[in-house]
């Protein structure tokens, strides 16, 4: 561990630990004092998202604000797993210290790595000896993806996985074949109306395309993200557009409503 105690910290935590305590005293806040580490998973869920927004936006005071609330939540949580002497904040920040420095030999060790990949593949030997150490060894090469994660996401990591041990095509157009494959029996299921295989298929279709995304270096869940932006923004073109010319958007038939859209996208 790098430590040097002569020095006074320079991102002291101690603030934010102790609003918390104050928190979670007998005679703090109702709320906070109820708390669970269970009840708080969405929370965690609902900030980190938040996060993500508003890097998207390029907004930094609010990514700092946001960041903030994130800290907040590994603060709240181990201050609730202090109280049942299970571990504190100085835990979490040793504990991810120290892996950190073990995961990174070629920083601080003899270890060396060229190049992004070369970092990731000994990221994954240091984990897999871990996991040995502990006796807990993944049974399936796909084993240790959360279960979870976004559906894109998960389904990234999980072709990544199989991709690792050569279960890919050599090449990004066998998976763009696959795509139309996939389609194409969807398109099937939806001829027969059979709504349990349309389920399915389109379920194939969204795992195909996420592996396409994969060879590509494009980052699924990112992407779907960004489209649903991009239709957002459109979409208020078109309502402010409609509201320009006195019309509302249940007056307007498709066509009115596409060429709205047309301007949208030249607009961009």
């Amino acid at each position: 561990m790098i430590k040097n105690p002569s020095k006074t910290p320079a991102y002291p935590l101690d603030p934010l630990v102790e609003v918390m305590l104050r928190l979670r005293a007998p005679d703090g806040c109702p709320w906070d004092k109820i708390q669970t580490n269970e009840s708080l998973r969405r929370y965690l869920v609902e900030e980190t998202y938040e996060v993500l927004e508003a890097i998207d936006e390029q907004e930094w005071c609010k990514v700092k604000e946001e960041l903030g609330d994130v800290l907040l939540q590994v603060v709240f949580h181990a201050a609730i797993a202090a109280e049942n002497d299970l571990f504190d904040i100085n835990d979490v920040v040793e504990t991810v210290t120290t892996k950190l420095i073990r995961r990174h030999p070629h920083i601080f060790g003899d270890g060396t790595a060229e190049d992004a990949d070369a970092v990731m593949i000994s990221w994954e030997k240091i984990k897999e000896q871990e996991r040995k150490a502990m006796g807990q060894e993944y049974e399936s090469v796909l084993d240790g993806v959360p279960k979870d994660l976004p559906a894109l996401t998960q389904a990234e990591k999980i072709q990544e996985k199989a991709a690792r041990v050569g279960f890919e095509w050599e090449h990004v157009s066998g998976a763009l074949t696959k795509v139309q494959e996939e389609l194409d029996e969807f398109q099937k299921a939806y001829q027969d109306d059979n709504h349990s295989n349309m389920v399915a298929e389109m379920g194939d279709v969204f795992f195909a395309l996420v592996n396409v995304a994969r060879y590509l270096e494009i980052d699924p869940e990112m992407s779907l993200r960004e489209a649903t932006h991009k239709f957002i923004r459109r979409f208020h073109f078109v309502e402010e557009s409609a509201e320009g010319l006195g019309r509302d958007l249940t007056s307007m038939d498709l066509e009115e409503m596409d060429q709205l859209w047309d301007k949208a996208k030249l607009m961009e």
